[in-house]
């Protein structure tokens, strides 16, 4: 079993399109992968169901708990870990502003 706690970076969180996203990269691996919004009280989910990445509530800084356990757990919680820290399909926005 592998597991990783990972901030979220992007703007609108684990919400619509990147909670989409998220569930269709956790359906590609075989092993067990569950997911927990630790800023928030709660139990994990299923991270392949969509109404369970959904109902965790997910806004921008909030903190992952990512546990997988299965033949592909290493490739899973890197692959998960990539996505978030790429923004989930989102971009990134700048923390400090220009100027």
């Amino acid at each position: 079993m592998k597991s990783l706690a990972i901030e979220v970076r992007n703007s609108s969180g684990l919400h619509a399109r990147p909670a989409a996203l998220f569930v269709r990269t956790a359906a590609g691996y075989r092993s067990a992968i569950r997911v927990r919004n630790t800023t928030r009280t709660g139990e994990p989910v299923d991270a392949k169901s969509i109404l369970g990445v959904l109902g965790l509530g997910v806004s921008k800084g909030h903190v992952l708990e990512l546990i997988a356990d299965g033949e592909d757990e290493g490739e899973a919680i890197n692959g998960l870990r990539d996505l978030i820290e790429s923004g989930i399909g989102e971009s990134l926005e700048a923390e400090a502003g220009s100027g």
